[in-house]
């Protein structure tokens, strides 16, 4: 089959020659046309089988006919991240360049302004994520009464991220006679509870089972020895490096997952400093910093991407040649959205995942969502998988600090010592093992004995007074006097004064009364 057999408008066909595609895939020959015809489809397919195209290339095909209006756009694409977001962007941009259809882009990271001057012209399509969408709607900028298409891309990826009370919020917004396109690559409890609500006989469309991985994509598992755990990411360093050198010029591109961003950070600079060329990307960055880093991946400006999931969607490099896992995925599905990176459009590929024994569990969950294991494969060399170095217990007992038994005020032996030998002084020497112990200094050269100072009798005097400041703890009591209670003798002023004869209320009325009687 080809695109020309699916009853496309000349200058959509046009658009897509110029692409060099000539044949549709399986989920684009069976979406496209129940999507021309007007009717709800729901398509289940892995990543990297075309399902962008699978719902632009017919939308754009529908709205050749027809007009926008101010901030109430014809149709409407959600994608769970800015990068997903701008990849379909870009297919519309792509298969929409001989028609007059005006796009926005709503995301995070971009000035409001913009997107709200592009809303108020009028727009054909509308790309965006929840969060801003649902930003635009709430400032009044925004009305979706006027949606005839809405398309959600990665569905199960909006349940990973916590979008889907978001998503059931908007459709509740647009309007029921709507056409819906949803797809997704796996079909959890709570997406199949959501098509059943939204959707109306959708036709379903399953060209790969769910939770599949592509066929082109070659897999491996690298285990990673046993040892001490601070030892094991600087061993799983070290066998990323071992593979990348031994694929070699085969690495066109790749990308390093990772699950948590401090080692990215970590990992970025250790290949940065063994030589390879190499970028990051995760949710933290800016987004015209992630922008700029996509565009280098995909000009080869950099080789290795290291990233965390928020890659593991949408981004269509077919250039990419490898994938590895650096760490394990918590989460089976992202296995298959992670190594979906590679082997895209029917390319082969290379999957390599880094596992310790502590990763062990989640990867038997994959295997058990993929129903088959993943071949196991040694280190290249031949030699067996490169373990944490190991270190001997007295080694790590040295380690330790030890504690000191003088901390809460017992007793020493040096103490002890020192109390029977008043003559002898003891000073701290400081050992290896960095604890602290008391030895006996060396006896100094004897000198001449010097006669004591007697205590002078004005320092003993001075000593009194201070005593009795502080009450003198009962001595000397009764020179001082009998104990006064309240204050004594003395009168403070303010109580010397006399206090002014007060009329009452009723003495005041009396005098009040003879008055009036008088007169």
């Amino acid at each position: 089959m080809t695109f020309s057999e699916l009853n496309l408008d000349p200058k959509v066909l046009k658009a897509i020659a110029e692409t060099g595609y000539t044949a549709p895939t399986p989920i684009q020959a069976e979406g496209i046309p129940p999507a021309l015809e007007g009717k709800d489809v729901l398509g289940i397919a892995q990543t990297g089988t075309g399902k962008t195209a699978a719902f632009s290339i017919p939308m754009i095909n529908r709205l050749i006919k027809g007009r926008a209006r101010a901030r109430m756009p014809r149709t409407l694409v959600l994608a769970p991240t800015r990068e997903l977001a701008a990849q379909v962007a870009e297919n519309f941009e792509t298969y929409s360049k001989h028609v007059k259809l005006s796009m926005a882009l709503l995301i995070g990271g971009v000035s409001f302004k913009d997107q709200d001057q592009k809303i108020d012209r009028g727009v054909d399509v509308l790309i965006a994520t929840p969060g801003r969408l649902l930003d635009h709607v709430e400032r009044g900028k925004l009305m979706l009464s006027g949606i005839e298409i809405m398309v959600v891309d990665e569905a199960d990826r909006m349940l990973d991220m916590g979008f889907i009370p978001d998503i059931e919020r908007i459709f509740k917004m647009t309007p029921f006679t709507r056409q819906t396109l949803f797809f997704s690559a796996t079909m959890p409890p709570e997406i199949t509870r959501l098509t059943q609500e939204f959707l109306s006989n959708p036709v379903r469309i399953e060209v790969a089972r769910a939770s599949s991985a592509s066929e082109t994509i070659e897999q491996a598992l690298v285990t990673i020895g046993s040892g001490r755990k601070d030892g094991l990411p600087k061993a799983k360093r070290d066998g990323l490096r071992a593979i990348l050198d031994h694929e070699g010029d085969a690495v066109t591109n790749a990308i390093i997952f990772c699950n948590r961003k401090r080692d990215i950070a970590v990992l970025e600079k250790s290949l940065q400093k063994h030589g390879f060329s190499v970028g990051s990307l995760h949710g933290d960055l800016d987004q015209r910093v992630r922008m700029a880093t996509l565009d280098d991946f995909r000009e080869n400006r950099i080789t290795l991407l290291v990233a965390s999931d928020v890659a593991a969607r949408g981004l269509d490099i077919p250039a990419v040649s490898h994938v590895f896992n650096f760490d394990v995925p918590t989460h089976s599905e992202d296995y298959v959205h992670r190594i979906g990176r590679t082997g895209r459009a029917g390319r082969s590929g290379k999957a390599f995942t880094l596992a310790t024994s502590a990763e062990a569990k989640y990867v038997e969950q994959i295997e058990t969502m993929l129903k088959k294991e993943i071949p196991r494969t040694e280190l290249p060399g031949g030699g067996p998988p490169i373990s944490a170095p190991k270190v001997e217990e007295a080694a790590v007992e040295e380690q330790k600090p030890k504690r000191s038994r003088t901390r809460r005020g017992s007793r020493s032996k040096s103490a002890d010592t020192a109390d029977a030998a008043p003559e002898q002084t003891t000073a701290p020497e400081v050992e290896k093992t960095g604890t602290r112990a008391e030895r006996p200094a060396p006896k100094p050269a004897a000198a001449p004995a010097k006669p004591e100072p007697q205590r002078q009798e004005p320092e003993a005097r001075a000593e009194e007074p201070r005593r009795r400041e502080r009450g003198g703890r009962g001595r000397d009591r009764d020179d001082r006097g009998p104990r006064v209670k309240g204050l004594g003798d003395h009168m403070p002023a303010f109580m010397l004064i006399p206090i002014p004869k007060i009329l009452t209320r009723s003495a005041a009325d009396d005098d009040s009364t003879e008055e009036l009687d008088a007169a």
